[in-house]
């Protein structure tokens, strides 16, 4: 009796910890879209157009993956009834080295129809072809909204162009464990951005994508 309350609670434990890690990232990824757009590093435009945003806050140094680190962040698409609940997924891959003087970078991943598309997957390998740098201002070279071809944009807190070459090559999947724990065993990326209802602790991330890139 005595080893099956230890085990139900060292369950309870990790549940409540894993429910912490899930909030934590909805902060952070809160924090990360308001810094970019209030410093106008992502034109209104251009997020006016994104289907999606993905948002990996708090990305470790030195590209996506090094000796087995990975990001975690979420993503949330356009419904007819404004911003989906906030899905939970990993990127891992790409090959960058290090970048002196930047420990961690949050990055922000806008998605056209294209990209809401290849997401919907659920594991989408990311080629060349299939990301670019976004401009922050008219002129800066990157992409803007009006010639947007590639499914995805980039934007990064330090360098949209480090970014964009630093997660060709790599892979979001859906980050399988976190979903079941915030939203339940029979959760699926589908469910979760079409149907599912956000829990409170995605209020604060949703709330800052409706003012940054409207309905």
């Amino acid at each position: 009796m005595k080893t099956v309350l230890v085990s139900l609670t060292l369950v309870l434990f990790a549940t409540a910890a894993l429910a912490a890690d899930a909030a934590k990232e909805l902060d952070g990824a809160a924090v990360a879209i308001r810094n970019m757009t209030s410093s106008h590093q992502i034109p209104s435009s251009v997020l006016a157009s994104a289907r999606c945003v993905a948002v990996i806050p708090n990305l470790p140094n030195a590209g996506i993956i090094v000796a087995g680190k990975h990001g975690g962040g979420v993503v949330s698409c356009r419904t007819r009834a404004g911003w989906s609940a906030p899905a939970f997924i990993t990127i891992t891959g790409g090959s960058v080295g290090f970048q002196a003087g930047i420990e961690r970078q949050d990055l922000v991943l806008l998605m056209n129809k294209q990209g809401e598309q290849e997401l919907s997957a659920g594991h989408w390998e990311l080629g060349s072809e299939a990301v670019a740098a976004g401009a922050s201002t008219p002129g800066t070279g990157g992409v803007e909204s009006n010639d947007w071809k590639t499914p995805v944009l980039v934007y990064s807190l330090s360098s949209g162009a480090y970014a964009s070459a630093a997660i060709a090559g790599s892979k979001i999947s859906v980050d399988d464990q976190t979903m079941r724990d915030v939203y339940g065993p029979n959760a699926t990326l589908q469910s979760v951005l079409n149907s599912v209802r956000p829990p409170g602790s995605a209020q604060a991330f949703l709330i800052a994508l409706k003012e940054v890139a409207g309905k």
